[in-house]
Order: structure tokens, then sequence, then C-alpha cells
């Protein structure tokens, strides 16, 4: 590439880093005529035509938090489109520019309500703020900010998943494998694992996808996979009140299974990590090994493929 082609790609990725759309456009295409046949260029200049209208037309929304919302939501579609669809091929110094100006646009809209917002809107302010200075590489600021929402919403599924991609992505991962094992326990349907960006997940979540599953049943087969192949290995002791909700939970869910009262490809992988939970505890807590062939003769009853897989 001759090197008036790459002053022009890295001059148009520093507009981008500042989410200067226009002016990345302006240089592109400038250079364009020149360099028809330089990939790389072009495909950028395709980047810059999927977000300049959108960036132009951001300030008609009223709200910071909806704008906030419409850059991270208007990402996750150009990344399906243009980084994970089958043969995309993303060039990503440029892709790596326009996150950083996207987010940080994002981030600025979700700071300036700090001041502004409840105590049930700060949660997912502050987990949002969390999840930009993660998309932007600054995990430890990232954990800050989930630590505060955590503190605000305990427990909530989509907190839990943002922490552990964070632990997982600054290296700690026997932290991370706890907090996805939690995340996907309490709500896998609330997590959003199209942005989780660590290998010890996506690696996870592309080998159950690979699977046929899709949607809602891929979220919430994750986590019994999660556990057949050694993701989810780290556990934690269950409190005596939680080990009492885990059993309820088990029992409306069998009833439901039974009686037919919803949808059967989503509740029998939750009763199945359900069980897998049970389990632990009565190994946790050395309880009668009656109680745990039991519930294994469950587990093999309602997937024998599970059952072969599991150990115990």
């Amino acid at each position: 590439m001759e090197k008036s082609s790459e002053t022009s790609l890295a001059q148009a990725r520093e507009f981008l880093k500042n989410a200067q759309i226009s002016k990345a456009h302006q240089v592109l295409e400038e250079r364009l005529p020149y360099e028809l046949q330089n990939d790389e260029l072009r495909q950028t200049l395709t980047y810059v035509h999927y977000w300049e209208d959108f960036i132009l037309t951001l300030q008609e929304l009223e709200s910071p938090f909806e704008r906030g919302e419409s850059l991270i939501l208007r990402w996750k579609q150009f990344s399906a489109q243009y980084c994970e669809a089958p043969g995309s091929t993303p060039y990503e110094q440029s892709i790596d520019a326009l996150r950083q100006g996207i987010f940080q646009l994002a981030l600025e809209n979700y700071q300036s309500l700090f001041q502004l917002s409840n105590q049930d809107q700060k949660a997912e302010i502050l987990r949002k703020t969390g999840l930009c200075y993660k998309a932007l590489g600054d995990y430890e600021k990232a954990l800050k900010y989930l630590n505060e929402a955590n503190s605000l919403a305990p427990g909530s599924a989509p907190v839990l998943a943002e922490m552990a991609d964070c632990y997982a992505l600054y290296g700690e991962e026997r932290i991370a494998k706890v907090l996805f094992r939690e995340a996907f326990f309490v709500d896998a349907e609330k997590v959003d694992i199209t942005l989780l960006e660590s290998e010890l997940i996506t690696t996870l979540i592309s080998y159950v996808e690979n699977m046929g599953y899709t949607g809602s049943e891929l979220k919430s087969w994750i986590p019994v996979y999660g556990v057949l192949y050694g993701v989810f290995n780290i556990k934690r002791e269950l409190r005596a009140l939680e080990a009492g909700k885990l059993k309820q939970s088990v029992f409306q869910l069998e009833n439901e299974l039974k009686e037919a009262r919803g949808n059967a490809s989503l509740l029998k992988p939750r009763l199945i990590n359900h069980y897998f939970w049970l389990v632990d505890y009565y190994v946790n807590t050395n309880d009668d090994h009656a109680r745990i062939n039991e519930i294994l003769l469950k587990i093999k009853l309602l997937d024998p493929v599970v059952h072969d897989k599991y150990v115990v």
C-alpha cells in the first residue's frame, strides 16, 4: 500500500476515534479515486457510510440515555453485519478506531445523567458506564462502575455478566467463572451475550451456537454446557436460605415442565442447570448420597446425553 493511502487511513482513523465521522468520510473520499483497488480503504469508507447519517441525526434524541442506548444498539447491529457475519473481512484498525469513538460518545451521554437519575435508574446507568469503559479497554474503571451498579442492584444478571467479562479480560479467570455461572443462573435471558468479549465466554457461546441453538434457547443452554465443559467449574457454597429457594425453584420448574405450562425448550435447560446447583449443594454439605443419585436419575430421564457428560 502506498504511503499516501496509509496516511489517509491513519488520518481517517483519528477522526473515527473522536466520532468525527463526516471528517473521516471527507479524507477517504478524497483518496478513493487513486486507490480504487485498496480493499481496506474502501471497506473503511463502507463503515463510515454506515455511521454517518446515524451520528448526524443522533442529537435529535432529547434524552442522553436514549442517545447512549441508540449508540450501543447501533454498534451491536454494525458488529453483527461487519465483524461476525460469515464471509466478512473486518479491518481491525478501522473497527477499533470506530469502537473508541462510538463508545466514548455513549459514555459521555451516560455520564451526563449521574446527577439526574433516581436510585433505580442509577444502577443501569452505572452498568452502561462500566460497559463503555470495558469497550474502551479500561477494565479497572469498568469494574469500579460495575461494582457500584452491583451494590445498588445486587444479583442483577446483566451486571454480574459484565463484571465477569471484565475480570476475564483483566486476567482474573477464577473470579470471572464464579460470576458468569451466577449471572446465567440468576437470569440467562437478561444477559446480553452480544457485548461479551472475553475468550472464556465467547468460545463457550460459539460452541453452543454451533449446536444449532439461537436466541433464548442459546442463553439457557450456555450454563449447562458451561458446566459440562469445565468453564463454570468454580462454585460457591449456598447459604441455607438460598438452598431453600433453589429447591423451591426446582419443584416449580418440574411442575411447569410436567404440566406443559411453559416453553419446554427453555424449561429443560433451566431445570438441568438447577439440578447441577442442587447436586453441588448436596456435595458441599456432605448430604446423603441417595439425594445426589436421585437428582442424577432425574437428569438422565430429562437428557441422557447431558447425564453421560456430567461429572459430579
